[in-house]
């Protein structure tokens, strides 16, 4: 095994004990959230108020009735064989209801991360092209103006101006790719700043070190200077920040999901706590869980990749 495969191979070993600790915490919460699943099943189903009968019947049927270690040990157990269990108020396999969700979810993480990468990137090099000017000062207030503004308040001011006034893209659902314009922009506004002065910051510094002025000792331009000289090598921390945002909204951006009614991992994590669906709650915590290892890991090697002076697994 060579030193990529053991860095690989610690990664992925070194995150089984957290995703363990954070089910069991999600876990331990939704024991201790008032509710009980059961009832909130049988009020669901529209039969009435349920006896107490019912009640004792169904948490029997789904193990309710043990104590709080037992259930997450026997779910610890059908894990380990590859059995994420029944979700409560769906009725079907847990990792079954998260891959159905998870292509809405996947489409909403690309599309955030196309604003984030496309406006990120130009107002950036503007910023950077601009100094000293009017122009910088005004990108500079505008991506303050970005980073300050919440989630649900974006999405709250494009459904009013684009949905309502305008009528330009669907408010609502995700019958058509249009349906994901709106939400995409509103989760990736504030990343999209965020990598927009990051990005800045390290052009910034690119242009002020000794290649760069060898460049210009050579007649270069300006612009191909930022552009072939300074852009390759600034751009690294953006895409490591870029893709850790792409795996936060593979885990489900539950705001924007809610607002937009989105049916994807975020609004299924939503029904889980509703209905105190532990199951539910405790694969949707693995599920996004791994999905975040996974990108993250990718991105790492990517810079990896892309910048020669970083060694991975510790080699020389």
């Amino acid at each position: 095994m060579n030193a990529l495969e053991r860095y690989i191979a610690r990664r992925l070993l070194g995150t089984l004990p957290v995703l363990f600790g954070i089910s069991l915490l999600a876990f331990t919460l939704a024991q201790l959230s008032p509710g009980d699943p059961a009832e909130l099943i049988l009020e669901g189903a529209g039969t009435g108020a349920p006896t107490v009968e019912e009640i004792a019947a169904l948490r029997s049927y789904f193990g309710l009735d043990a104590p709080w270690y037992t259930q997450y040990g026997l779910w610890l157990w059908r894990l380990l064989h590859g059995d994420g269990g029944l979700s409560y108020h769906l009725g079907m396999p847990v990792f079954t209801a998260l891959l159905a969700r998870l292509p809405v979810t996947g489409m909403l993480a690309v599309a955030a991360l196309f604003w984030a990468v496309l406006g990120g990137t130009l107002l950036g090099l503007l910023m950077t092209h601009l100094r000293g000017r009017i122009g910088e000062i005004v990108i500079r207030c505008m991506t303050q103006v970005f980073l300050a503004m919440p989630a649900f308040l974006t999405a709250i001011l494009l459904i009013l101006v684009c949905g309502v006034w305008l009528h330009l893209f669907p408010t609502s659902g995700a019958a058509s790719p249009l349906g994901y314009v709106l939400p995409s922009f509103a989760l990736a506004l504030v990343t999209l700043a965020m990598a927009a002065q990051l990005l800045d910051s390290q052009l910034r510094t690119a242009l002020s070190s000794l290649y760069v002025q060898v460049a210009r000792l050579r007649g270069l331009s300006e612009g191909r200077i930022l552009l072939t000289y300074a852009l390759p090598n600034a751009v690294l921390p953006v895409i490591a920040m870029l893709g850790n945002f792409f795996a936060a909204v593979l885990g489900g951006a539950i705001i924007v999901e809610t607002v937009f009614a989105l049916p994807g991992i975020g609004a299924l994590a939503l029904e889980a706590i509703h209905y105190r669906d532990y199951p539910l709650l405790q694969g949707y915590v693995l599920f996004t869980g791994g999905i975040h290892v996974l990108v993250t890991l990718a991105v790492d090697l990517l810079v990896a990749r892309m910048d020669p002076r970083i060694v991975l697994g510790g080699g020389k």
